[in-house]
């Protein structure tokens, strides 16, 4: 076995940043590829060379086999990682890296092919004797056609892409009268992700859990699998947080499990790292479906990284040199408990919203630099992350909103929580909105820590893990920072009416108070004083000190943050009074208008659909506030959006003047 000198990554952000520490503890060069938007990217820097591939857009950079075979042969690599997503599971990019003489660090592209295929895979595993979950049977169904396979399967249904995974274009549906609609809506979301919107059918199981198997192969036959992992906590089909192994499975459920995923690998003829998903209902583990498998390395690979003390990147490069695996599956043993949680550019505050801007503080739990977790388990508390950021990163809307993940080892289940929750009290990202505090809470629920998991858990409980409005001692801390920058400077003339001390004729000093606003919320009239930093802010409320990380107007803590901003109810009265209030249609988030349903002087209907805007590969639908007139549309397909910019205002229907009485009515 030879092993490669140069190997280029295909991919950006945080994985690019986890396969180029494994390529540099293995002495290999590493070369990055970046667009214009990643050119400071850390990636970029990390890497032993960067190639430029294109402008922001994905389709125009990340997506472009043409320029990452360009790329590859000006920096003299001899194989491509392609990460996950993107081009990661693309048969036509595994055949194209083939054809320029380059090694495709992932299974053939045939196996790729066939299991990127959900309809063929199916069928595929289900001749190799694995249990399948009941669907639509069939490629390319029309929409009547995936209508009437709902309704022969009875509600609720799922509909997914074929071509895809990781939850995109997958829309539960419970209504049939719903049917056409989602159908719509789960084929242009399909078509965006991954440039096929064929789609399937399946039975939904209410309350599941979503059980996969790690599987790793060489190209000389031989297959093992390296145990389960639980990814029942998810949102809108997303997964948020994997753990390793899973408290539902006995031995003889894992083995086989474990069985099956093997069996289904080798139907495939696969080889390197990859994962086969199942559905599993929570009362009977033993019935156990087959979903799909995943072609690449999977986004939660880390927890199996911590109990097996296996680099499953070190694995995939050594399989795709020709290295046969040393290893059996009675060598491999699994050892303590592991737990990630994704930390994801999405705001809780506004129903879990894509955000973005600039990180403008950066504090990341790190308790060891290698992924190599059989030198770290004992050190640095247990907690490991990886990550894509640095301070300066512009977080945008053009690619997934993922932007780190944080992983914790313990001996036992209650360790790795214990240990995960507090290193997401301790992650600070100021500047760009994030779901860490809301995670951490999650990990506290009862249900969680209890193991009594299901994919519908964490919908069904957001809510109560989303705090309501913004604690006082905000307020107080942002009062304290307005306070501090009025303060006098040292050593100069000051005008003694101008220095914010609450001074006043006859009487005890009064807090000096500040109108403020957090975006989202109403405005607040505060006061605070306290010990400020550049870093940092301490206020005591009510006899107890809190302290908060502080990046500009920016304040954060135990994961959580909050952008404080000035507000002048007197401009804002006259904003609002211009712009008609509640009429307004404003975006919610960064992104790009992808559908406008009307046309100024449209009437519409309370809740009628107008436009649908996509931002990180999510859509959001705008819907007419109440009944009236379009009397405004400021964007069309294609139109790039700011969050809170206006995008289009209805006027409402005029209430008709009650008519005066007849005279045999008086």
């Amino acid at each position: 076995m030879t092993m490669f000198d140069t190997v280029l990554v295909a991919n950006r952000g945080e994985i690019a940043v986890r396969v180029i520490r494994t390529l540099r503890a293995l002495g290999v060069r590493s070369v990055a590829v970046f667009s214009d938007a990643d050119a400071d990217a850390k990636h970029v820097r990390e890497a032993d060379t960067a190639v430029r591939i294109g402008p922001a857009a994905a389709s125009e950079s990340y997506l472009r086999v043409d320029r990452l075979l360009e790329a590859a042969a000006k920096s003299g690599a001899q194989a491509v990682h392609p990460g996950y997503g993107f081009l990661a599971e693309n048969a036509a990019f595994a055949r194209a890296c083939a054809e320029a003489g380059l090694v495709f660090i992932g299974p053939p592209a045939d196996a790729i092919s066939l299991m990127g295929d959900k309809i063929r895979a199916k069928e595929t595993v289900k001749a190799a004797g694995v249990p399948v979950v009941p669907g639509s049977s069939g490629s390319g169904l029309t929409d009547a056609q995936l209508a009437d396979a709902a309704r022969e399967i009875g509600m609720p249904v799922l509909l997914k892409p074929s071509a895809g995974g990781g939850g995109k274009g997958m829309r539960l549906v419970r209504d049939e009268s719903a049917l056409a609609d989602e159908i719509a809506a789960a084929r242009r979301e399909a078509r965006a992700s991954f440039g096929d919107d064929t789609l399937l059918v399946e039975r939904w199981i209410d309350r599941p859990r979503h059980i996969e198997i790690q599987v790793l192969a060489d190209g000389h036959g031989h297959v093992v699998h390296l145990g389960e992992r639980e990814c029942s906590l998810q949102r809108r089909h997303q997964k948020i947080i994997e753990e390793a192994p899973s408290v539902l499975l006995d031995e003889r459920t894992r083995a086989a499990m474990g069985e099956a995923a093997v069996q289904a690998a080798r139907s495939c003829g696969y080889a390197g790292a990859g994962t086969v998903e199942f559905i599993v209902p929570g009362n009977d583990p033993s019935s156990y479906y087959f979903m799909e498998m995943n072609t690449r390395l999977q986004v939660e690979h880390p927890v199996t990284e911590l109990i097996t003390g296996l680099d499953l990147v070190e694995w995939q490069v050594r399989v795709a040199a020709g290295e046969q695996l040393p290893y059996g599956q009675d060598d491999i043993t699994l050892t303590g408990h592991a737990v990630e949680a994704r930390i994801c550019a999405e705001d809780p505050s506004r129903g879990f919203l894509p955000s973005g801007g600039t990180v403008l503080a950066l504090r990341e739990p790190q308790g060891w630099g290698s992924p190599l977790s059989e030198r770290s388990r004992g050190l640095g508390g247990g907690v490991r992350t990886d990550s894509g950021l640095s301070e300066g990163t512009e977080v945008g809307s053009l690619y997934d909103p993922m932007l780190s993940k944080v992983i914790a080892y313990g001996p036992d289940r209650a360790t790795a929580l214990r240990r995960l929750r507090a290193a997401l009290a301790d992650t600070v990202t100021l500047g760009v909105p994030t779901n860490a505090g809301f995670l951490r809470r999650l990990l506290a629920h009862p249900a969680v820590v209890a193991g009594e998991l299901d994919t519908g858990l964490v919908e069904r409980e957001a809510d109560g893990l989303v705090p309501e409005g913004v604690p006082d001692e905000v307020y107080a801390a942002a009062a304290a920072i307005r306070g501090a920058a009025l303060a006098p400077v040292a050593g100069g003339w000051t005008d003694p009416f101008s220095v914010p001390s609450g001074w006043r004729m006859g009487g005890e000093p009064a807090p000096l108070a500040h109108w403020l606003r957090v975006p989202g919320q109403e405005p607040v009239h505060a006061s605070g004083t306290g010990r400020v930093t550049p870093d940092h802010v301490t206020v005591e409320l009510d006899g107890v000190t809190h302290t908060f990380h502080r990046a500009g107007n920016w304040l954060g803590r135990d994961g959580d943050s909050w952008h404080v901003l000035d507000h002048d109810p007197v401009e804002a009265a006259l904003s609002g009074t211009a712009r008609g209030g509640v009429d307004t249609l404003a975006a919610p988030m960064p992104g790009t208008v992808t559908v406008v349903k009307v046309a100024v002087g449209d009437q519409v209907a309370a809740g009628q659909s107008l436009l649908v805007v996509e931002a990180m590969k999510m859509e959001h639908v705008i819907s007419a506030p109440h009944a009236g007139t379009v009397t405004e549309l400021d964007v069309s397909p294609g139109s790039t959006v700011a969050m809170d910019q206006v995008l289009a205002v209805v006027t409402p229907e005029e209430s008709p003047e009650p008519k005066e009485p007849k005279e045999e009515e008086r």
